[in-house]
């Protein structure tokens, strides 16, 4: 089972990234899918999530309005757009995927955010 997240890097406020995450060794669309981020001393915090079929998605308040999750099934890959950002999204974001008692994760992609 693997998760890798790319898109990540450096990007002054107000700008814009796609973040991605390619899903393999396991059913991809029978799987929610999450992007979590933390940011140093901090927990780690839920950004977003998508249902297996795309039909459902959720956000956390700090993102909403910003932030985009999607998925193609067909390509096992999950995204983010991540837009209008701010120094106080700077974290390590992560891929995470759920289905009853198997969960996975990714290693992370480093956001940062500075001018």
């Amino acid at each position: 089972v693997q998760l890798v997240e790319s898109g990540g890097g450096l990007v002054q406020p107000g700008g814009s990234l796609r973040l991605s995450c390619a899903a393999s060794g396991f059913t991809f669309s029978r799987y929610d899918m999450i992007w979590y981020r933390q940011a140093p001393g901090k927990e780690r915090e839920l950004v977003a999530s998508i249902t297996p079929f795309g039909l459902n998605t959720n956000y956390a308040d700090s993102v909403k309005g910003r932030f985009t999750i999607s998925r193609d099934n067909a390509k096992n890959t999950v995204y983010l757009q991540v837009n209008s950002l701010k120094p106080e999204d700077t974290a390590v974001y992560y891929c995470n995927a759920q289905s009853g008692p198997y969960e996975y994760w990714g290693q992370g992609t480093q956001v940062t955010v500075s001018s």
